[in-house]
């Protein structure tokens, strides 16, 4: 008996050795790329999770009470900020727990509306979903690889501080990361090189980020709220655009194509496509936010590519 015991205590202590430790650490993201790039820093610890679902807009979504109750119970939180999720700063008021602004973070190469001589075919300020006038955050930080480094690096410092038995598993994640983004970036400047002088247009001016890391620039911005019908004088205008252009692509946000988009493509060799900013469907997997840029830049290139 007593040498059974010692080989059981043998064989328990040798599984301790070998098992991974699981934190109990709890991650909650308000969008996906954030949840993207926290599912890369706790890769084999814990699975961050998000707030919105897939397809919502960040910029006017309404919390339920479960959401309420969740942003409120993670140990971990992480939003972009004011700039992008409007809904955000009520129910942060009465959080005890911490959170991050992401875009307060040092070190982030921010942007701001207005910085660049793009053609912009703007609806007035009124209709817009959010505030894009010049001089405002872009918020859409998540875009630039540059970025998304700091915000990992922000990541697996939360979280070796609050699960310091694994802090050595956060911070391999993070090197393997920024490992797996010079490769992407590596490939998106050769996928996008043959494309930078083509011009496009873009229905949601979001793109800037990604823009500026891969020397593109879109031509102009039909910036419309979903729900609003523009004047017969303004479409005119923009298809005058559009002829002067010739062939072009014109790219808007999923899940839904603006119905002026028909419209303006009519008769037109345009041709419609999407880009998806949010990844609202990339799986959250360590390779997750590398997915979503890498589907922006194939998205993009395949368009202007068969023009």
């Amino acid at each position: 008996m007593p040498r059974l015991f010692a080989i059981f205590i043998a064989l328990s202590a040798s599984l301790l050795v070998i098992s991974p430790v699981r934190a109990e650490v709890n991650v909650l993201t308000s969008i996906k790329p954030l949840q993207l790039i926290a599912a890369a820093v706790q890769d084999g610890v814990g699975k961050p999770e998000v707030l919105l679902p897939p397809g919502a807009s960040p910029h006017n979504y309404a919390l339920r009470p479960s959401d309420v109750r969740r942003v409120q119970s993670a140990d971990l939180l992480y939003w972009i900020g004011p700039d992008m999720e409007g809904f955000m700063p009520r129910v942060i008021k009465t959080r005890t727990l911490p959170s991050v602004v992401v875009q307060t973070l040092p070190g982030l190469q921010l942007r701001h509306f207005g910085e660049d001589s793009h053609s912009h075919d703007h609806e007035d300020d009124a209709e817009h979903d959010h505030d894009h006038r010049p001089g405002t955050l872009d918020a859409h930080l998540w875009l630039a690889p540059a970025n998304a480094r700091v915000i990992a690096a922000k990541m697996a410092a939360d979280l070796s501080e609050k699960d310091p038995a694994n802090a050595a598993k956060y911070q391999a994640n993070l090197k393997a990361f920024n490992e797996r983004l010079d490769a992407l970036d590596a490939r998106l400047k050769a996928r996008l090189a043959g494309i930078a002088a083509k011009p496009f247009f873009v229905f949601h001016e979001g793109y800037d980020y990604f823009e500026s890391a891969y020397g593109l620039k879109h031509a102009g911005v039909f910036s419309v709220a979903s729900e609003v019908q523009p004047g017969a004088q303004h479409v005119a205008a923009m298809r005058k655009h559009l002829q002067e252009v010739g062939k072009t692509c014109v790219f808007s946000d999923p899940p839904l194509r603006p119905r002026l988009a028909e419209t303006l493509a009519a008769g037109l060799p345009v041709k419609l496509a999407e880009l998806d900013a949010l990844g609202g469907y990339t799986p959250a997997t360590a390779q997750g936010y590398e997915q979503l840029l890498e589907k922006m830049g194939n998205d993009l290139a395949g368009c202007l590519e068969s023009l």
